[in-house]
């Protein structure tokens, strides 16, 4: 499946807001997450991913939606590949318009109203902040009629917690399974079995993505792609590149560059 690939990235300077219009034919997303609720719409071809684990395909006209944390990855599920413009929206400002954050229902839906808000905001995006936080409250409103309450904890941290607080507070060193298994207690075995089951996430996949999520923070402040990948625990700058682009589907540089 060749062709040619393009990403175009935009990020709001004064808000927790980006966006993406792309066109893949061979990318192919590792399994990561946002700390954001995404949701984008595919707008020629169609993508395939793995995401509550299950198989699920986002054909044209169709709305796939992810919620903060949640774990997915990604590929185009045609020959000409897969058109689709995505928008990553911070709990913050979803938190001003439904104040008890809630969890999207299903991964894809057909939802033209939502649809229809998510291409005006992307249009607006380069209209200025006043146009664009207008859009941008449709959205959270049209999103909103697929959404259910987020559901109350249930107080029970299980033995994966103590491995995902050693990689929180020391996710730039080189943490090594042997320190994830004295903090849990577990057999390598079942640390990654507990681990994959409570995040989506292995625990080496969860560390890159606490450095990746550092390193986007970085670049937005000014720092060159060399600085951030010294700051974050990747090797160099193009083990930086090469990680960023799997997850993300643009590189450092483009997305230090995308800021309105």
């Amino acid at each position: 499946m060749n062709g040619v690939q393009w990403a175009r990235y935009w990020r709001a300077a004064d808000q927790p807001v980006e966006a993406m219009h792309a066109h893949f034919t061979s990318h192919r997303y590792h399994r990561h997450s946002h700390d954001a609720y995404s949701f984008g719409v595919t707008e020629q071809g169609a993508q395939a991913f793995r995401c509550r684990g299950g198989s699920h395909l986002s054909a044209a006209g169709t709305v796939l939606a992810f919620n903060p944390d949640e774990a997915h990855d990604g590929r185009t599920a045609t020959e000409d590949g897969v058109t689709y413009r995505i928008v990553h929206i911070g709990p913050s400002l979803v938190a001003e318009l439904l104040p008890r954050l809630p969890l999207f229902r299903d991964p894809v839906a057909h939802a033209p109203e939502l649809a229809d808000a998510l291409r005006r905001l992307h249009t607006a995006l380069q209209d200025g902040s006043l146009a664009r936080d207008e859009h941008l409250m449709r959205a959270v409103r049209a999103m909103a009629a697929h959404v259910m309450p987020l559901p109350a904890a249930t107080g029970r941290p299980g033995n994966a917690s103590a491995a995902r607080d050693l990689i929180e507070a020391h996710w730039a060193d080189d943490v090594t399974t042997g320190d994830l298994t004295a903090a849990t207690g577990l057999s390598r075995f079942a640390l990654y079995r507990a681990f994959r089951a409570e995040y989506g996430l292995s625990p080496s996949d969860y560390q890159r993505q606490r450095r990746l999520r550092a390193a986007r923070r970085l670049l937005a402040d000014g720092r060159t792609a060399a600085e951030t990948a010294a700051l974050t625990g990747f090797a160099d700058q193009a083990h930086l590149t090469r990680w960023f682009r799997r997850c993300y589907g643009i590189t450092p540089a483009a997305y230090a560059r995308s800021a309105t």
